[in-house]
Formats: C-alpha cells, sequence, structure tokens
C-alpha cells in the first residue's frame, strides 16, 4: 500500500518530463508539441492532488512520500511550465518583428520564467517548514485557504493560456509583453501572503444531493468539449 501514493507521484514527475520534451520540440511549423506540453501539465494536476489524498486515506503517509511529492512538484509544476512559458512565449518571437526589441523581449522573458521557478520552488520550501501558517487577509471561518497560490495552480495558468491559443506561438511583441506581465504576477502571488481557498472542506465521502453528481458532470462536459474556453477561465478564477 505504500507504493500506492508513489505511483501517482511517479504519475506526475512523467507527465512534467513529458511537458518538457514537447517544449522542447515545439515550433512555429508545429506548434501541437506546446499544446500536448500544455495537456501533460493539466493532466499531471489531478495526480498531485490525488497522492496526498491516497497515502491519507490508506494511512500510509511517510517523510519519503512528501519529499518525493515536493521534488515532482519542482519538476511538474515548476521547470515544466518555466520553460514551456520561455519557449512558447519569447523564443518563437517572429523575426519580422524589431530585432532590438526581439532580443530584448527574449532576454527579459527568459529571467521572468526563471523568476516563476524560483518562486515556486519558494512556495514549496514555505509551504513544507510553515506549521498552520495564516495568510495575511483571514477569509472565512468555515473555509480552509493556502497562504500564497499553490504552485499547481501556477502551472495550470500557464498551460490553460497555452491550450486557448492551440500551442500556436505568440506572434507579436504586444502579446509578448502581456505575455510577461503575467507570467512575472504568478510567480509574484506564489511568494505572497494573500489567501487562496484550497477546497479542503470538500468531502465526496459524504452524502450529497443528487444535484451534485448532474453539475460534476456538466463541468466535465465542458472540460472536454470546450476545454480551450473553459480552462483559460477557470485557471484565471
Amino acid at each position: 500500500m505504500y507504493i500506492l501514493p508513489s505511483l501517482f507521484t511517479a504519475g506526475n514527475i512523467a507527465a512534467g518530463y513529458y511537458a518538457i520534451t514537447q517544449s522542447l520540440q515545439g515550433s512555429i511549423r508545429e506548434p501541437h508539441h506546446f499544446d500536448y506540453a500544455a495537456l501533460a501539465i493539466g493532466f499531471a494536476i489531478p495526480f498531485d492532488a490525488l497522492d496526498g489524498r491516497i497515502a491519507r486515506m490508506t494511512n500510509t503517509t511517510s517523510e519519503f512520500g512528501k519529499e518525493l511529492d515536493s521534488l515532482a512538484d519542482v519538476i511538474t509544476f515548476g521547470v515544466a511550465p518555466s520553460i514551456l512559458a520561455f519557449s512558447w512565449g519569447f523564443r518563437m518571437l517572429p523575426t519580422t518583428i524589431d530585432p532590438m526589441l526581439r532580443e530584448k523581449l527574449i532576454q527579459i522573458g527568459g529571467f521572468v520564467c526563471f523568476l516563476f521557478l524560483l518562486c515556486g520552488a519558494s512556495r514549496l520550501a514555505r509551504f513544507n517548514i510553515s506549521n498552520n501558517p495564516l495568510p495575511k487577509n483571514p477569509g472565512r471561518p468555515d473555509r480552509k485557504y493556502f497562504v500564497g497560490m499553490p504552485i499547481p495552480a501556477a502551472a495550470g495558468v500557464i498551460a490553460a493560456m497555452v491550450h486557448a491559443f492551440i500551442g500556436r506561438p505568440v506572434f507579436n511583441a504586444w502579446l509578448a509583453s502581456i505575455w510577461l506581465g503575467l507570467v512575472l504576477l504568478i510567480g509574484f502571488l506564489m511568494v505572497s501572503t494573500w489567501r487562496f481557498w484550497s477546497g479542503k472542506e470538500i468531502n465526496f465521502s459524504r452524502r450529497h444531493p443528487f444535484q451534485v453528481i448532474v453539475l460534476i458532470g456538466l463541468v466535465i462536459y465542458l472540460l472536454v468539449f470546450f476545454s480551450r474556453v473553459v480552462l483559460p477561465l477557470l485557471a484565471l478564477v
């Protein structure tokens, strides 16, 4: 039973590794690789959510599992989205724009994507050593909150935006500037002390009205058939 949570963590790492390889293969002629990378990061989020829950349900939590989960998160939600954000948003800028501006955007974009990775690793380190932290702006007492944006949510924003464009790289300087600001904002939110709803008080083992099943089915339908619209909206919310 101790192997079961680690298998989900291994799936998390596999998705991150696949996302990195696809980001490196992506190009203007083959944008589907960027889309595959974004989807891999998206699929890794349920793996990350399930490994901890399964460990608690089976009473198989261990220090090894916690450390492995943190390392997996650095790879899948830190390294993979930072490479994807740089390759998709800056490296593929067309040569038709001003060469000086293009070079500056690539340089600054590379640095901002590194800051995203650094903020994500710092967020994980703070989470590992914190004991019942309180956000700067406490919310409702009946809800549970994270202090700072969780790194899977930050990676999900980047993946959702890339998926919304079907992997087609950023094609002008204005869009690259907006992307630069978004990546920088997400990195800042990870190391901030603002509250983010965790949803941990939701318990599917209890009884729920039948309408909840219908709502879950509707959400799954929208995610499957309208993912390029629903995922970015969900990520930004």
